[in-house]
């Protein structure tokens, strides 16, 4: 039976979260910044019920529900809160369009999903895959997940998804595809002309980046960009120059591609010919740059098209060699439990 206002407080996170409550200082490194709740006074449930929402959804004739999953410590969290939904304009969009709720990934505390089923809310993250901060989700009138949105979304961006959704766009068209439509991109011409940096750090074709039947010997990460993006040059020069990342990228065999090229032929880990824009397109990735993950059989470890930076690439980077992939952990649960490492180390040192 549902016991919907014994949800009216939050308690305390269990097991891990318990440490981390202990001490603001253990949420401060989680993503190398402050101490963000990350949670707007408009957005905060008394209790969670997202099947009661979404019949308000219908009552009132809105697009549907919007959950943001943030964390404690997540810079990116609260400058999303900060830039997008501090928009006033944005912010009007929001409420006037869906019903919105902000919740914490690991949180434990009971809440009712669009079906109608009762389960802690960390689960309810896990199970729709907010496995990194931020995370949108967004629920149409018939309970369905009309799309999912993953990381930092500058205020442009969360706009062009506000326009999908809210014109019924979703429907017809997947985001890429509605983006590609909209924004202008390189004729194949430019793309042409344009090349990709070199660095020694990438692999050299052709790609035969096959892994089975045969294992390699160690992991892999490709990298999807285009020579004319602003955000993949940036995070050339202010991510993947930083000799911290380079010295762990060492132990990957790392490979860069133009998300763009539809015309040089590759193998990719699972055997099947493809091109870089065709593989590209498969992940489901919607913007640049993409990285992705590869394990020694071939298995996707990780991958993300979010806005990352130094502590993020250092933390996805590391979820992949300390393989806790294998061990079901998400990004968000290893980046915590390495700021909790951190701090302990510090701690210790300050002791000594």
């Amino acid at each position: 039976m549902k016991n919907r206002w014994a949800r009216a407080a939050i308690r305390p996170l269990q097991l891990v979260s318990l440490v981390l409550l202990s001490s603001a200082q253990a949420l401060a490194g989680v993503e190398d910044g402050p101490l963000h709740r990350g949670h707007p006074d408009w957005m905060r449930p008394a209790f969670v019920d997202l099947e009661s929402d979404l019949q308000r959804v219908r009552d009132e004739s809105k697009t549907g529900s919007m959950v943001l999953f943030t964390t404690q410590g997540c810079t990116y969290c609260a400058e999303f809160v900060r830039a997008s939904l501090g928009d006033p304009e944005i912010r009007r969009r929001v409420q006037d369009r869906f019903v919105a709720i902000s919740l914490e990934i690991f949180d434990d505390t009971e809440m009712t999903d669009h079906l109608g089923n009762d389960l802690p809310i960390k689960e309810f993250a896990e199970r729709h895959k907010a496995g990194m901060a931020p995370t949108l989700l967004f629920f149409g009138p018939d309970r369905t997940l009309i799309h999912r949105a993953i990381g930092y979304q500058s205020p442009q961006r969360f706009g062009r998804i506000l326009d999908y959704l809210v014109g019924g766009h979703y429907k017809q068209t997947s985001f890429r595809d509605y983006l590609r439509q909209r924004e202008s991109a390189p004729t194949a011409a430019g793309a042409a002309k344009a090349a990709l940096p070199d660095d020694p750090l990438f692999s050299r074709p052709p790609y035969a980046l096959a892994r089975v039947p045969l294992a390699a010997s160690e992991p892999m990460l490709v990298i999807f960009e285009t020579a004319a993006c602003d955000a993949c040059r940036a995070f050339r020069e202010d991510v993947l120059a930083l000799p911290e990342v380079r010295r762990l990228l060492k132990q990957f065999e790392v490979v860069r591609l133009d998300a763009h090229d539809d015309k040089s032929p590759l193998i990719a880990p699972d055997g099947r010919p493809t091109t870089p824009a065709q593989w590209y397109a498969q992940e489901d990735f919607s913007r640049l740059p993409a990285l992705l993950y590869v394990s020694e059989t071939g298995q996707t470890a990780f991958k993300t098209d979010a806005l990352v930076e130094r502590q993020r690439m250092l933390n996805a980077t590391g979820l992949v060699l300390d393989r806790a992939y294998e061990k079901g952990w998400s990004y968000q649960r290893y980046a915590r439990s390495k700021a909790i490492e951190r701090n302990r180390q510090a701690a210790s040192q300050t002791e000594d």
